[in-house]
């Protein structure tokens, strides 16, 4: 090489841009302490497992925020399920929408998408509020494991354990557990204008709740997401994630 050429190629690394004119974003998994790339070529785009299920799925469409999938897909990786299943409850969205996404990530499936109603305390249409204390009657994010079943007063009911300290591991002495719920319908949403409210559990319709606990127990996921920034900062199972950045990065890279 001429000392042009060294000064070229040494200015072209610096940018990002390799020598064959490809051009790498590179993301960190700590999931697997491991790297994964966008490479973009001759207009071809490589994407991340993750954004290529995203897709194939048609979450975008049924609704699922990229940054809820995101995180949901990242904290899979990370927690022990011994069902590879995980529901994921989007409360950026209106109690009004279907945010209740169950997906068989094994298997690569929605296998479900329902109604979910939040706590009482943790706003009216949304979702605002959240906190893991006991008589707060407010949802608390995070990741959970489902346990067994058991009959309350709501009929068929899943235990839940919160799986954050400090963020959702109140769940078991809080009584936070998936039932079913009158108030959790569409009818409900058309006389309120919003969905019912819970005293902090994820609350489904009583029609969808067998269902959904028989697919549920013993051992798979729920991934409770707001967008919240305190949270994602705050959980041990989310270190190492961007969300803003990754999805905003990975959104342009698709145009």
């Amino acid at each position: 090489m001429t000392k042009v050429q060294v000064v070229l190629a040494a200015v072209m690394m610096a940018l990002g841009i390799s020598l064959v004119g490809q051009k790498i974003h590179s993301f960190s998994d700590s999931s697997s302490s491991s790297r994964f790339a966008i490479i973009k070529k001759d207009s071809v785009v490589t994407m991340p497992e993750w954004i290529s299920l995203y897709d194939s799925l048609g979450l975008k469409k049924q609704g699922l925020s990229e940054r809820a999938f995101y995180c949901a897909w990242f904290g899979f990786h990370k927690v022990k399920l011994s069902n590879p299943i995980m529901a994921i409850a989007d409360f950026t969205q209106s109690s009004r929408n279907k945010r209740l996404y169950v997906i068989d990530f094994l298997k690569k499936k929605v296998l479900f998408n329902t109604y979910v109603a939040h706590g009482r305390n943790s706003g009216n249409e949304f979702a605002e509020r959240f906190s893991n204390a006991n008589s707060s009657y407010q949802s608390s994010l995070g990741f959970y494991k489902t346990l067994g079943t058991y009959q309350g007063k709501h009929g068929l009911s899943l235990k839940l354990e919160g799986l954050e300290k400090g963020i959702n591991d109140r769940a078991l002495e809080r009584a936070i557990v998936m039932h079913g719920a009158d108030y959790v319908s569409e009818a409900f949403i058309k006389n309120t204008g919003r969905l019912g409210r819970s005293l902090g559990c994820p609350a489904v319709s009583i029609a969808d709740s067998k269902k959904l606990i028989n697919l549920l127990y013993n051992g798979a996921g729920l991934f409770i997401y707001s967008g919240d920034q305190h949270y994602i900062k705050a959980s041990s199972l989310l270190t190492g994630i961007d969300v803003l950045s990754d999805v905003q990065t990975l959104g342009v890279s698709r145009l």
